[in-house]
């Protein structure tokens, strides 16, 4: 057996154990990044507690959530930012139009949303695109983007540690494709720590049942000033 083999049932594998509906709803509802327990999840997917268990035991096989035991309760969570993107692209790929693109996402969920661990939807896409123009990201190889002198010196000013990211095993920032909207956000270490500043700096805030983000009117206001860039009130 080769290795082409090798890969080709890995891959096979891990799209079987995405590809089960019930688990399809369990990984699509830890997009949001909070844990949830196996009771929890087994509502998401309405399947009993010990079907919830052998799939879960299922997608902790092949890598695809992680567990983290506190006294009782095991709570899971997506195994990494690899995954999300994966889930992502599926979403695209699963509403795929045949004709010009017309949106139907949920409007909060279009609007602003979390994608694993940084900001989706059109807050994220309109910052993406911001971030551009302002020539404070820059393209690298492939969907890869590298940070710019005036970039660093933006971040530097919402403390946002720069060279911390830099030094972490995850990749520092590329062009993750929106669902909603069919074009790129800011994936990565750098989209991560963006999210994480606007929820300290209390730009936004996350609803506890959904990945839908509403902007604050601070937010709104420190977005203009400091980006140049207009967020209409919900």
């Amino acid at each position: 057996m080769n290795a082409e083999q090798l890969d080709e049932r890995a891959v096979a594998k891990i799209a079987g154990a995405i590809g089960e509906p019930a688990r399809a709803r369990m990984l699509f509802c830890l997009m949001d990044g909070h844990a949830r327990t196996s009771t929890e999840l087994a509502v998401v997917a309405d399947v009993s507690a010990s079907t919830a268990s052998a799939h879960l035991n299922r997608l902790k096989t092949e890598r695809l959530v992680k567990v983290l035991t506190q006294g009782k309760h095991r709570f899971y969570s997506l195994a990494g930012p690899k995954v999300a993107r994966v889930l992502e692209g599926l979403s695209v790929l699963a509403d795929q139009p045949l004709r010009k693109f017309v949106p139907n996402t949920p409007t909060r969920l279009r609007a602003a949303r979390v994608c694993y661990d940084h900001l989706a939807g059109t807050l994220g896409v309109r910052l993406h695109d911001r971030f551009k123009e302002l020539k404070w990201i820059s393209n690298g190889a492939g969907d890869a983007y590298e940070l710019t002198a005036a970039g660093e010196k933006a971040l530097d000013a919402l403390s946002v540690n720069v060279e911390e990211m830099r030094s972490s095993r995850r990749r520092f920032a590329y062009a993750c494709l929106d669902w909603s909207e069919r074009r790129p956000h800011i994936g990565g270490a750098l989209g991560s720590a963006l999210l994480d500043a606007a929820v300290k700096r209390k730009w936004v805030t996350k609803d506890l049942d959904s990945r839908a983000i509403g902007v604050t009117t601070v937010g709104r206001r420190e977005m203009q000033v400091r980006f140049g860039l207009e967020v209409e009130s919900a």
